[in-house]
């Protein structure tokens, strides 16, 4: 990556973060925040260590001294994209150093890192009452995207059936219907890349690899299950669970991919998937899982929304690159 030079104000650069920098950033963050979201910073520095290649994590330098920092992470196929995209997570800059371009410059070597890892966009979300952050992102070319961010608990809501619930009806346990739900192992990787080529008719073999890869590498928080009809794979859906994404302060699930074959539509397979997912997150005490949907796509939209996802109060926003 090259030592970008800030223009408004001597002696500044922009660099990679290293471990050293992770206490000034924190501060920087609580400073901006109010809260402090130390647990995220630390998943992505390790992750950026692991994965240098999914992950881009950027300080901006005045005088020597860590006064700003961007982080970001690449999408390969997750909420159904087709070509590869970076999404910025966080940015921000010290009091002290507000003002003397470093957030701007740090936009401009995040294109510059994610175009050379084969990204087509820049891509992030933010809340829509946060008047500084969307003024930011309009000055630094964003434009309002056109997906939109849903979200729900991951508790039961009333009425709501859950595996192994029996209550007054037996029919309506999802444990007695013949879809069985389990987590996916490599064994399982040849079918869910048949499943999902059926699916989206593209091979995402490599991606699907990987997400099962991190799953199973227990690298941060993920997800990753497979229902069978008769023993034949149905369907699969993955998600993980971050820290901090997007100025969230607390724990969130992100439910990236969910697919059923065509053969098993409308025989609730994408229900019993949620459904475990939910229950597993439930279980870790997550307390909430949201999505992006593209604005269009009626039927994912239908299906969540009789699941009980809403709108949120988030807006996406894209850069191309």
């Amino acid at each position: 990556m090259p030592n970008t030079q800030v223009e408004a104000i001597a002696n500044c650069s922009i660099r990679r973060l290293t471990p050293a920098d992770l206490d000034r950033v924190v501060e920087i963050d609580r400073e901006i925040s109010g809260q402090s979201r130390r647990g995220f910073f630390v998943n992505r520095l390790a992750a950026s260590r692991n994965e240098p290649g999914g992950f881009i994590s950027l300080a901006y330098i005045e005088n020597g001294v860590v006064e700003g920092h961007a982080l970001a992470h690449m999408l390969d196929g997750e909420f159904g994209i087709r070509k590869r995209v970076a999404v910025l997570d966080a940015i921000g800059t010290s009091q002290s150093a507000r003002g003397h371009g470093g957030a701007r410059a740090m936009i401009k070597e995040l294109q510059l890192a994610a175009r050379s890892s084969g990204a087509h966009a820049l891509r992030t979300q933010a809340l829509w009452s946060n008047e500084s952050i969307m003024h930011f992102l309009a000055t630094a070319g964003f434009r309002l995207g056109t997906r939109i961010v849903l979200d729900r608990p991951c508790a039961k809501k009333p009425g709501e059936m859950r595996p192994g619930d029996a209550e007054a009806d037996v029919s309506l346990d999802l444990a007695r219907d013949p879809i069985s739900v389990r987590s996916m192992t490599f064994a399982d990787l040849p079918s869910v890349i048949g499943l999902d080529r059926g699916i989206t008719g593209q091979d995402r073999s490599v991606y699907l690899k990987h997400k099962v890869d991190e799953a199973l590498r227990k690298n941060g928080v993920r997800l990753s299950m497979l229902a069978e009809i008769d023993e034949t794979p149905a369907g699969f859906i993955m998600a993980r669970v971050d820290y901090g994404e997007f100025g969230e302060t607390e724990a969130e699930a992100v439910l990236d991919t969910i697919g059923v074959d065509s053969e098993f539509q409308r025989q609730n397979v994408a229900t019993s998937l949620l459904a475990q997912l939910l229950s597993q997150l439930s279980s870790l005490r997550v307390e909430r899982v949201r999505t992006v949907v593209e604005w269009n796509n009626t039927s994912l939209i239908a299906f969540l929304a009789r699941s009980g996802f809403k709108p949120t109060q988030n807006l996406t926003f894209a850069l191309p690159l």
